[in-house]
């Protein structure tokens, strides 16, 4: 079954933009965002938010070594990133919280566009890229920062129509 994955930390926020996210952190993003930038009416009216992302692409690698990868790199700073995370989640009320932070795993099945452009002749010697698991080291970083896992998973099967 083809499939097409990647893993990202974000740290988004309405209050903190990605370029002071920078600076305090000492490590640049692969990526930012604007999210909600232009979308209008939006009742009630929420304001735009901004995120920070550390991205791991690379095509063959199990979900575990994406997270590592990404992890490594963020490793080093893991008590400044809990320190923003402090300082801009200190309101009780979670409306006025400023800054959420998220292990991303994405994974598309099925995704027979992507898998055509990366296939190989030796395709039995691929690594099963199905199985993932988070190891402590994984875990203590986002218990250290507060941040949470979410995993994306989507079927890419074309349906078949019905008549």
């Amino acid at each position: 079954m083809p499939l097409n994955q990647y893993v990202y930390f974000a740290l988004t926020s309405r209050r903190i933009t990605p370029q002071e996210i920078t600076e305090a952190l000492g490590i640049e993003p692969d990526e930012t965002r604007v999210h909600n930038r232009r979308r209008l009416p939006v009742d009630p009216a929420r304001p735009f938010s901004q995120s920070w992302k550390v991205v791991c692409r690379e095509p063959g690698l199990c979900v575990d070594e994406q997270i590592a990868h990404v992890l490594d790199r963020l490793r080093p700073q893991t008590d400044r990133i809990a320190e923003l995370m402090k300082r801009f989640n200190q309101a009780e009320d979670e409306e006025e919280q400023g800054l959420d932070a998220v292990l991303e795993v994405v994974r598309y099945f099925n995704d027979d566009e992507q898998h055509d452009e990366a296939r190989q002749p030796e395709e039995r010697d691929k690594p099963n890229l199905f199985g993932w698991a988070l190891d402590r080291e994984a875990i203590a970083f986002l218990a250290a920062t507060g941040a949470v896992l979410d995993v994306d998973e989507y079927d890419m099967t074309p349906s078949t129509p019905t008549y």
